[in-house]
């Protein structure tokens, strides 16, 4: 995607995309699920979240934290620009880790599960998260797979066990022989999970939810599944050390002031599917909102969870960035296309000023061991896009 930012335009100066009608969401009957479930239908719907590495090879990293000075008016800037992590290598919290095993625990969904070997794992979710993490925990030699959303240098030569974008395969898990499954309600379909368990494979389900509350637990959770509770809690501990840090750096650039602060919204689209939704409160995205400075303009009218979007909320969000995943935004065409699709955005600060920020599908809402180097190449591509090539 061409990336581009340039000083402050008059604001007299607005878009005009065509004024074609968005299309309509054929069923709204995910509305009312739960969340997880909710994003899961809609990426499995859609095609693939995709791999980070890939989304953004073109892209050099974002400008990152430590480089960027106070801003005093961060609406002074018109033009898209992209958030991209800088490849990092994964450094676990041991090289040495001893499962401590059997582990018999309840998982998220009430399900007593033994685990007695952690020789052959499957880590699988919608966003990579929970092979990450493994990694992290120093087990990453037992990890025999990968859902399509893990790309991360160490886990990317090991065989898919998802298809069709994120569709779990039976037949490619159960060639794999794995040993104990880690996995979420994010992907499906259930049945394969359910096949696994019947086949005799422990499988444990950590919560899906995900939050900037939720990191370290999750990171727990994994852990204690793997017998490896304590190397849990350090990176847990490293974990949310690390977001804190950030946080504070992200708060000595923004304004002071709440009413100079960005008023910022995410949006999910997929142009192939006629899909758009905004994310308000309980969401995720709203926890990234608020921890990168801004005033989540979802919530703030009282939008709650993931909906199709509507002309009416659009406007009277009256966002200064939008935020969205990389994919999605090239399923538009861009933010000519978006601006098309949804035309109410043009009547908006947002829409005037072409401030929309993409990042990779597979990072931005993933609330993993990356979300410090998330929310700082997030910070680089909103507080300075003029040093976003």
């Amino acid at each position: 995607m061409a990336v581009t930012s340039r000083p402050l335009a008059p604001r007299g100066r607005v878009a005009t995309p065509s004024r074609s009608r968005a299309p309509r969401l054929r069923s709204r009957v995910l509305a009312v699920l739960g969340l997880p479930v909710v994003l899961a239908a809609l990426l499995a719907g859609c095609g693939s979240v995709g791999a980070g590495t890939s989304e953004a090879a073109a892209v050099a990293p974002s400008r990152p934290l430590s480089e960027l000075e106070p801003v005093d008016d961060p609406r002074s800037w018109v033009g898209e620009s992209t958030a991209v992590l800088a490849a990092e290598p994964i450094e676990p919290v041991t090289t040495d880790a001893q499962p401590d095993l059997p582990v018999t625990l309840t998982d998220a969904q009430g399900t007593e599960v033994t685990v007695t070997d952690t020789s052959r794992i499957l880590a699988l979710d919608l966003y990579g998260t929970t092979s990450r993490i493994a990694f992290e925990l120093g087990l990453g030699d037992q990890v025999v797979g990968r859902d399509t959303s893990s790309t991360f240098a160490e886990i990317a030569d090991e065989p898919l066990v998802t298809a069709n974008g994120h569709e779990l395969s039976a037949e490619a898990i159960l060639e794999l022989a794995p040993t104990v499954i880690i996995t979420d309600t994010t992907l499906g379909p259930w049945d394969v999970v359910l096949q696994m368990r019947d086949a005799g494979i422990p499988v444990v389900v950590v919560d899906s939810h995900r939050s900037l509350e939720t990191v370290g637990p999750l990171v727990q959770q994994v852990a204690d599944a793997l017998g490896v509770s304590a190397q849990g809690t350090e990176l847990a501990e490293r974990v949310e050390g690390e977001i804190a840090a950030t946080r504070a750096q992200i708060d000595e650039i923004v304004p002071a002031d709440e009413e100079g602060r960005l008023r910022m919204v995410f949006l999910y689209v997929r142009g192939q599917a006629g899909v758009y939704y905004m994310f308000g409160s309980g969401s995720g995205a709203d926890s990234l909102i608020t921890s990168l400075g801004g005033v989540d303009v979802a919530t703030e009218i009282g939008w709650d969870g993931m909906r199709p979007v509507n002309d009416e909320g659009l406007v009277a969000a009256q966002p200064d960035l939008v935020l969205v995943m990389t994919k999605g935004l090239e399923s538009v065409g861009g933010v000519d296309g978006l601006l098309e699709q949804l035309p109410a955005l043009a009547q908006t600060p947002a829409g005037e000023h072409r401030r929309v920020v993409d990042m990779a599908d597979s990072s931005i809402l993933s609330y993993g061991p990356d979300t410090a180097r998330v929310l700082d190449a997030l910070a680089g591509a909103v507080y300075a896009p003029e040093a976003t090539p």
